[in-house]
């Protein structure tokens, strides 16, 4: 791919890489709790049906089965994780489609005013797609959520094609999200009894070759474990190492400052994987009074704020906030699509533009998707 080898030259000495922001977290009380949103209450809804607090604005920039506006090309169905990448002055959001045959990759390219210039596929022939990481060399992992599914290393520009990644392992893949600073890239696993994985690549930079291991726990200690058989048959991945730590239905994926942040639908926790001090702690935990947040799915994170973002698969359809003095509130929540689900919150490089996806927006159909743009002032400390 042309721009990513470009950057595999920038990248493979260094110890760090920026995703377009940095966020630092100050403290690390957790778990979170319910508390007052540093954006304030949420208004009444727009015109789309989204409450937003005061200063905030929507828009729609896509909807399946419909072509983009000022462009030939049908937004796919069902989108599903997403993420931004810099294109010159504007940039691209890429999005999956979660549908179980033809799923795929899709693109917007904005311009630096924000406008739709372009719609285009990345990605094809392939089965429920669900989310996937950014590179710190500009690809996008889309990942396959199905049993023994695959990575797919895409290129958001659409000039070449996307490539199999066999060696990150074959199980059901949710989430990815690249660890510059170690080398690795996490993967988290979308069933009940689901391990938290991490690749390290021979070369980083080049997902082609390397070593898939699987996080363990033998008492209070925490170790990570070569998986044997990455292929995954006749013996799922998960099982193929003893002590291996279970996960009840791995969702969202991000790093950042040291960090992985990843979630779990089943029993509504994010956790956090503090790389250098090799520890797990519970981010948030919805079994206390009043918690606003459940089905917790996608995360991301906020420009210089140290904030993640936690979409909902249910719940009251809201991305709830969780800040870095452990508060957790709503940001947004979407009327009227009791039926769907929030997917691909991602911010642009600036990070004053929050995209994501209700899947199956008003209809309850994987056809009825629809994609938003927030603007606003999200803050920065």
């Amino acid at each position: 791919m042309k721009r990513r080898n470009v950057m595999r030259a920038a990248v493979a000495g260094a110890g760090s890489v920026a995703l377009g922001f940095t966020m630092t977290r100050p403290s690390f009380a957790y778990p979170a709790l319910p508390g007052t949103s540093p954006y304030g209450a949420l208004q009444a809804a727009d015109a789309r049906g989204i409450q937003l607090p005061a200063g905030f604005t929507s828009r729609i920039v896509a909807r399946s089965s419909q072509t983009v506006s000022g462009t030939s090309y049908t937004w796919h169905s069902a989108p599903d994780g997403g993420a931004c990448f810099a294109d010159g002055n504007g940039w691209i959001y890429v999005s999956n489609s979660e549908v179980s045959s033809g799923g795929g990759v899709g693109a917007l390219r904005f311009d630096a005013a924000g406008n739709v210039v372009d719609a285009y596929r990345t990605l094809n022939g392939t089965r429920t797609n669900c989310a996937g990481g950014a590179t710190p060399w500009n690809t996008w992992l889309s990942c396959e959520e199905v049993d023994r599914g695959y990575v797919y290393e895409t290129d958001p520009w659409g000039d070449d094609a996307a490539v199999r990644r066999d060696a990150m392992g074959r199980f059901k893949h949710e989430a990815a999200a690249a660890d510059a600073d170690h080398g690795v890239v996490y993967l988290t696993e979308d069933v009940t009894d689901g391990a938290f994985y991490r690749f390290r690549p021979t070369t980083w930079g080049d997902l082609a070759t390397g070593t898939l291991q699987v996080l363990t726990q033998t008492g209070s200690t925490l170790a990570w474990a070569t998986v044997p058989d990455p292929d995954g048959s006749p013996t799922a991945t998960r099982n193929q190492v003893a002590n291996t730590k279970r996960f009840n239905g791995g969702e969202g994926c991000y790093y950042t400052d040291g960090i992985c942040f990843f979630t779990t639908k089943g029993d509504n926790k994010v956790w956090a994987y503090d790389a250098d001090a090799n520890t797990l702690a519970t981010v948030y935990d919805d079994n206390v009074s009043g918690a606003p947040l459940s089905g917790v799915d996608n995360i991301t994170g906020a420009t210089g704020s140290g904030d993640l973002f936690v979409a909902e698969d249910g719940g009251n359809m809201e991305i709830c906030v969780i800040t870095p003095d452990d508060i957790v509130a709503p940001f947004l929540r979407i009327t009227g699509q009791s039926g769907s689900e929030i997917t691909g919150p991602a911010f642009n490089p600036a990070g004053n533009r929050l995209y994501f996806s209700s899947q199956r927006g008003t209809s309850g159909s994987s056809s009825g998707g629809i994609t938003y743009e927030v603007t606003g002032p999200f803050r920065s400390l």
